[in-house]
């Protein structure tokens, strides 16, 4: 027995010479993300934590899906409160007034090695997350609206099933063409449909930029929802289905939406890029996907989510998202995850590699969003973001579904805002 022991030593003081030791624990990371889009996201994000932990076995990453991007503030800054925050989270890059506000968030600038890391990502995306001179975020599912339209009920209605309407014109003149009716006078078939319900505001952005019109100022202090462009756009929007009845009256819904497209109950529907893969996946005609058409100017606000790390991370575990985030975006995962989503990858590398080379030669609509980049400017983003939306929502739906004006809605809303927002000025 002593004989057994003394061996046993002897063993284990070999090992630790030779450095053979066992890994120190592990950092734990836990982070939070949204799913607003179709298609098998949350194993997408599984399987990418899953291969960074096996290529990093010193950081152990617990991804919990949150719901959608409301949700997943919602918990964060409740978790948060309750003194159990996340060490990071995907969260809308328009979150960062609130974030910063609530103390929540650390700028990444003191936790890189090499700020020029920054300037990997198209400077679009990256505007929301950039303030004061610092960055507090770094993208990821990011996305631009676009539009999508079926070719077979472009060529059925004698239209060019290749040619996407480049003006609010257009977009009228072809979706008369493409409303189909039943034997009993019903509509089986609409000509666009844009979503009022989730992200209101964000489609109104994109009108009122494409009327030449921005939403907000800055230092996120003011909206000009009351001008009298946003107000044109609202207009327009409201005039698709109450004066020209090429789209369904009341409340069009974002959850459905893809469903109706995908059934041919609309021949045309702005949606998020992220939506693509989702539509591609399942859609059983050919269609096309372009840039959001022109009244003065093209233009769509960026969408969708950025990496957050939160100030109460220790100093090991802020370095740890660091890296975990760096591992995310590299090219070559930025262009998988755009692959396999349909958000815009994240990086001009990206585009650049040969899968996602390969990918666009087969499947060209997955560079569309890319492209409208030039367009795109940044999505509304104010101190008090959760309100304000709530108050431009609200003065969507009251337009769409005849309850008030656009111009008294809107009048509304920017009363509501301007009090919200008198205190940050």
């Amino acid at each position: 027995m002593f004989a057994r022991c003394t061996m046993l030593m002897a063993a284990a003081f070999a090992a630790l010479s030779m450095g053979a030791v066992s890994p120190a624990a592990a950092v734990d990371l836990t982070m939070y993300y949204p799913v607003a889009v179709g298609g098998p996201v949350t194993k997408i994000v599984d399987d990418m934590v899953s291969r960074f932990e096996k290529d990093n076995p010193d950081i152990k990453v617990t991804a919990v899906y949150a719901g959608n991007y409301t949700d997943t503030m919602t918990k964060a800054m409740t978790a948060m409160k309750g003194g159990q925050p996340p060490q990071l989270s995907v969260l809308l890059s328009t979150d960062v007034f609130t974030l910063m506000d609530e103390n929540a968030i650390v700028p990444l600038d003191g936790l890189v090695s090499d700020k020029a890391w920054f300037k990997e990502f198209y400077p679009a995306f990256m505007a929301n997350g950039q303030i004061d001179g610092k960055t507090w975020s770094i993208p990821f599912q990011r996305s631009t609206i676009v539009l999508y339209w079926n070719k077979d009920a472009f060529k059925e209605a004698g239209l060019d099933p290749e040619k996407a309407p480049a003006s609010w014109d257009e977009m009228v003149e072809m979706s008369k063409k493409l409303i189909k009716k039943d034997s009993s006078g019903n509509t089986t078939r609409w000509g666009v449909e844009i979503p009022s319900t989730g992200y209101g505001y964000w489609m109104l952005q994109a009108l009122a930029i494409e009327n030449g019109q921005k939403m907000m100022n800055e230092p996120g202090n003011e909206v000009y929802l009351t001008a009298p462009k946003t107000v044109a756009a609202l207009d327009y929007w409201v005039d698709l289905s109450r004066k020209h009845n090429v789209m369904p009256t009341g409340s069009v819904d974002w959850a459905t939406l893809r469903t109706d497209f995908l059934e041919g109950k609309t021949a045309m529907m702005w949606h998020t890029t992220g939506n693509l893969t989702a539509v591609k996946d399942a859609a059983k005609f050919p269609f096309g996907v372009a840039m959001l058409p022109a009244k003065e100017q093209r233009g769509s606000p960026t969408g969708g989510g950025s990496f957050y790390i939160f100030k109460s991370a220790s100093p090991e575990q802020q370095k740890a998202a660091v890296k975990f985030i760096e591992w995310m975006t590299a090219p070559d995962r930025a262009a998988e995850w755009s692959m396999k989503t349909g958000y815009v990858a994240v990086s001009p590398a990206a585009y650049k590699t040969s899968a996602m080379q390969d990918y666009a030669k087969g499947f060209p609509q997955a560079t569309v969003a890319r492209d409208q980049l030039e367009h795109a400017v940044p999505e509304l983003s104010v101190h008090e973001n959760g309100r304000i939306y709530k108050f431009v929502n609200d003065a969507v739906q009251a337009a769409v579904t005849g309850t008030q004006k656009p111009q008294e809605a809107l009048a509304a809303a920017q009363q509501q805002a301007d009090r919200v927002l008198r205190t940050y000025k």
